[in-house]
């Protein structure tokens, strides 16, 4: 059995929907016993929601400090609500709850208690009303875990793509890029691939500026801390290629030409997965569902995410899709038994 705490993330948003829909979508595996998920988040909006959108509450109320076996679906309230949380609705209220689950599911994770845990998203504003400013759950899930950095992996189909940055100022990208960060990108990744059955992973390296630099025209960190990190990898017996202009890489991944991009920074990596992901009605223009998932590398815990935000606008209107929330369990259950216990 893997055991996989899930995290509310902002109780405003779509996270209590997705849950039970996925809690409820996975039911047969819960019966048969090789899974078991424990929700950690606010318990009115959690049971709010299953009677508005007529999907039953199936869950065991469990204390936040619980040893031993774990029942296969159970909930942790993250803290009392003294006043119901308004759908859709930004507040610090909110952010609390999310930031309490998420310190709470770590905790458990810690402690051997659950294998790994799935972060329903968040909202950042929220999150630092209520005090705690970090730029999302990658930041905040090293301090609570006690690492210096970690590294952020996208993951949709074989589209897999690691971040040398993510939620930082395009200006600050290039000090961001430095010899020691790139290798320790590439080696978490091919950790990563490891686990997830690739014996032998290809990387490629994107380039940080246009065409590679043009030789030095548009910028010269791709030649000066780029290829010399590549080169010393190779000689260690790693399959990396780079830079490889950033305009080309994505389609070379997506033919299966590498088992993962190494991105420079947020949007280069983020941009070719979401667009692939999204599954888009044509006749309406709106986005039916998203596949892909969020994974965080570097942690002394497994954790991955939904590859989508809290889409307040759709909250609490029963429209939601479980479908990257479906996802990133499941690779949770692929990693946990490889990378938990510090081996990631």
């Amino acid at each position: 059995m893997v055991r996989v705490a899930i995290t509310m993330g902002d109780p405003a948003g779509i996270g209590p929907e997705i849950i039970l829909k996925a809690a409820n979508r996975l039911g047969d595996r819960l019966a048969h016993g090789d899974l078991a998920l424990t929700i950690v988040g606010c318990g009115q909006s959690y049971r709010a929601t299953a009677a508005a959108i007529g999907l039953p509450d199936r869950s065991l109320p469990l204390a936040p400090d619980a040893t031993g076996d774990l029942p296969p679906l159970a909930f942790i309230e993250a803290g009392p609500a003294p006043a119901p949380i308004a759908t859709g609705v930004v507040s610090a209220e909110a952010g609390r709850l999310a930031y309490n689950a998420i310190d709470i599911a770590v905790r458990l994770a810690l402690s051997g208690a659950v294998d790994a845990i799935c972060t329903a998203p968040l909202s950042k504003e929220a999150l630092n009303l209520a005090g705690h400013h970090f730029a999302g759950h990658t930041e905040l899930l090293a301090r609570l875990t006690g690492v210096p950095d970690s590294v952020m992996m996208l993951a949709h189909g074989n589209m897999r793509v690691s971040h040398v940055s993510t939620h930082t100022a395009l200006a600050d990208v290039p000090r961001r890029l430095t010899p020691a960060r790139l290798r320790r990108v590439i080696d978490l990744t091919v950790s990563a691939l490891h686990a997830l059955g690739i014996a032998r992973p290809r990387i490629a390296v994107a380039a940080l500026n246009p065409h590679a630099g043009e030789g030095g025209l548009f910028g010269r960190e791709d030649i000066e801390v780029s290829t010399p990190t590549i080169a010393a990898l190779r000689e260690e017996g790693h399959d990396v290629t780079g830079p490889v202009p950033g305009d080309t890489v994505f389609v070379k991944l997506r033919a299966g030409q590498f088992d993962a991009v190494i991105a420079m920074y947020h949007d280069q990596g983020h941009i070719p997965v979401k667009l692939l992901g999204f599954s888009v009605d044509p006749a309406t223009g709106r986005w039916e569902s998203l596949s892909g998932v969020n994974i965080t590398l570097g942690l002394p815990i497994v954790r991955t995410s939904v590859d989508h935000g809290t889409a307040f606008d759709i909250a609490g209107k029963g429209i939601a899709s479980e479908t990257s929330l479906l996802e990133a369990i499941e690779v949770a259950t692929q990693l946990a038994p490889r990378l938990r216990c510090g081996g990631n």
